[in-house]
C-alpha cells in the first residue's frame, strides 16, 4: 500500500514537472522580440534574397553571352540531353559546348554553397544579426504567425527600398 502511494506521488510529481517544463518552453517562445531584432532578421533575409538574385542574374548573363553555346536556346537543348550520351550525340554537342556547359554547371553547383555561406556569415556576425537573435526570432516566428507577418512586411518594405535605388537596406 505504501509502495502504491509513493509510486503515485512520484508519478504526479513527474507529470507536474513535465507540465512546468512545457510551460517554460511556452514562456520562452513568448520572449519579447524588439523591433530592432525583427529588422535585423528581415535585413538578413532580404539581403540573402538579393544576393541570390544577383547570382541568378550572373548565371543568366553567362548563358546569354557564352559564345561557345550561342545563347539560351542551345543551353536548354544541352541541358535536356546532359547526362545521356545518346542524346548528346543526337544534338551534335561539340567539345567547346561541353566545356562551356560544364563551366556553367559548376557555377550553378556553387550557388547553393555561396548563398548558405553568405547567410551564415550574417547570422554569425553579432553586429549584423547574431546567432542568439536569429534563434530567438526564428522561435518566435514558429510560435506566433503574427511575428512572421511582421517579418514578411519588413522584408517587402526592404525590397521596395532596394528597388527604389537605395541599395543599402540596413539604414
Amino acid at each position: 500500500m505504501v509502495k502504491k502511494i509513493l509510486f503515485s506521488t512520484f508519478l504526479m510529481l513527474g507529470l507536474f514537472g513535465i507540465q512546468l517544463s512545457a510551460q517554460e518552453v511556452g514562456d520562452a517562445a513568448k520572449e519579447e522580440i524588439t523591433e530592432e531584432e525583427l529588422m535585423k532578421y528581415a535585413v538578413m533575409e532580404e539581403s540573402t534574397a538579393a544576393f541570390l538574385q544577383e547570382k541568378q542574374d550572373n548565371l543568366v548573363e553567362m548563358i546569354k553571352t557564352d559564345e561557345a553555346l550561342g545563347g539560351a536556346a542551345r543551353y536548354n537543348e544541352i541541358k535536356g540531353a546532359w547526362g545521356d550520351a545518346e542524346k548528346l550525340a543526337a544534338i551534335n554537342i561539340t567539345e567547346e559546348e561541353t566545356a562551356a556547359f560544364q563551366k556553367i554547371q559548376d557555377f550553378v553547383d556553387s550557388l547553393g554553397k555561396e548563398v548558405v555561406k553568405y547567410k551564415t556569415e550574417i547570422i554569425m556576425d553579432a553586429e549584423l544579426l547574431g546567432a542568439a537573435t536569429y534563434n530567438k526570432v526564428k522561435k518566435a516566428m514558429d510560435a506566433d504567425p503574427s511575428v512572421k507577418e511582421k517579418i514578411d512586411t519588413l522584408i517587402a518594405d526592404l525590397k521596395e527600398k532596394r528597388k527604389s535605388g537605395d541599395g543599402d537596406v540596413t539604414e
